[in-house]
């Protein structure tokens, strides 16, 4: 193979993902400002509504694993647009629900099918396969990406303001599509071997007898675990498989949607008027956004240093919630919002390239899909459980407590996981 000039076509790629994740995780993320809405339409109890975004959380991970596959196997800009056309058509006929199933399956299955299928399981299974030393990086432009759908809430709130709900969810769908579509089938590639290029933009070898996995391994890294080719079941035989998916479990699945899927109905309930809580709610997204990018120091420092005072910011920001009884204190509610932004931005893209640091190969994308599974079951108990306490209690006390266990845990499980013993990166000696 030999190295084109010009600009690295890996960025290009990378772009149109970063895309594809705002446009496609801003259907979902989205559901917060809808939430109340829907609720105050219908007159339905928070847990039983916020059910459809449990039912979503499950089925989109139940996809994963699937989708993994799909893209190992076959033309992944075919099952990109396949999954845009699913999402779009499925948020669309949401306009018409007028019943909780009408919700459930429409949200719930038809929408979480298609954003499983053109969403991170895909996305990051083929940005992978272009980027290996700033794979920290990549990531959080990637995570960045999805942060970036959370401020769309704001966005949202102003279409449901001055359209109503039905035409949002009907723009929404149909812009989405006619964006992600083309866009997929025109740029994606699966691997820089399609454009004659190696990963990173990297020099054509100058020995046969090294190979391009040899070339992304570090001198003095563990040798054996890197020389093994890693597929889901070899993989399900070690530790750190569990130790991940324990940990997307409590951390991706269980803290990071009990705060998108309820944070603009507390502030809502504590006074705030809807717009101003999305507003908080949209601070939060571009705090996100920031911390997806300040998860790229992992690739120098290591993951561990990067992920764990993230989660701990995460509780620190979560204790603030309880002094948060009304409107009297508005910079509270911002300093939640930043600092919970931070710490859960920065440690999203740390996971993901620490699961791809250990486990990257052939198969990757099953592997990845089954860490999104390990996510999905977390995120289809947390928010509905929320809801609940909340029908039954009348606040969010006991919830804002076991946001702070599942931070507290999951900065525990990656040290535990340990990559800097296995696939120390690059920067970090």
């Amino acid at each position: 193979m030999k190295r084109k000039p010009g600009i690295f076509y890996g960025w290009i790629v990378l772009g149109a993902a970063f895309i594809t994740i705002v446009l496609g995780y801003a259907i979902r993320n989205s559901f917060s400002v809808f939430y109340p809405v829907i609720v105050e339409e219908f007159g339905w109890g928070r847990g039983n509504t916020v059910l459809m975004f449990s039912i979503a959380i499950l089925v989109y991970g139940l996809m994963a694993p699937i989708v993994g596959s799909l893209v190992d196997k076959f033309e992944p800009r075919l099952v990109l647009a396949l999954g845009a056309c699913i999402m779009g058509t499925g948020i669309a006929l949401c306009s018409l629900a007028t019943t909780q199933w009408q919700f459930y399956l429409l949200y719930g299955v038809m929408v979480a099918i298609g954003l499983s299928i053109t969403g991170w399981t895909p996305l990051t299974t083929i940005v992978s396969n272009w980027f290996v030393k700033k794979r920290g990086l990549v990531f959080g432009i990637l995570g960045a990406g999805f942060g970036s759908s959370l401020v769309s809430a704001s966005i949202a709130q102003f279409l449901i303001s001055s359209f109503g709900w039905q035409t949002s969810y009907i723009i929404i769908g149909i812009f989405s599509t006619v964006v992600i579509i083309p866009l997929c089938t025109v740029l994606i590639r699966r691997s820089p071997q399609e454009k004659e290029l190696l990963p990173d933009g990297m020099p054509q070898p100058s020995s046969e007898s090294h190979s391009l996995y040899e070339l992304q391994t570090r001198d003095g890294s563990e040798r054996k675990w890197a020389d093994t080719t890693w597929t889901l079941s070899r993989a399900m035989k070690t530790s750190q498989f569990w130790l991940l998916f324990l940990l997307s479990f409590l951390h991706q699945g269980f803290a990071e949607q009990i705060a998108i899927a309820h944070q603009v109905y507390f502030f809502i309930d504590v006074g705030y008027q809807p717009m101003q809580a999305a507003t908080i709610y949209s601070v939060f997204g571009v705090a996100f956004v920031v911390g997806n990018l300040c998860g790229s120091f992992s690739d120098r420092v290591g993951r561990e240093k990067v992920f764990i005072p993230s989660c701990l910011l995460g509780t620190g920001a979560v204790s603030l919630l309880f002094l948060i009884k009304d409107t009297s204190q508005p910079w509270i509610a911002f300093v939640f919002a930043v600092c919970l932004g931070l710490g859960l931005g920065a440690t999203g893209p740390v996971f993901f390239a620490t699961v791809a640091d250990l486990f990257h190969g052939k198969y990757f994308g099953s592997i990845q899909g089954s860490m999104i599974l390990g996510f999905s079951l977390g995120g289809t108990i947390s928010p509905w459980l929320a809801g609940f306490l909340h029908d039954q209690t009348g606040s969010y006390t006991v919830t804002f407590f076991m946001l702070l266990v599942s931070l507290i845990i999951a900065a525990v499980l990656m040290w535990l996981v340990a990559p800097r013993k296995l696939r120390p990166v690059a920067g970090c000696g």
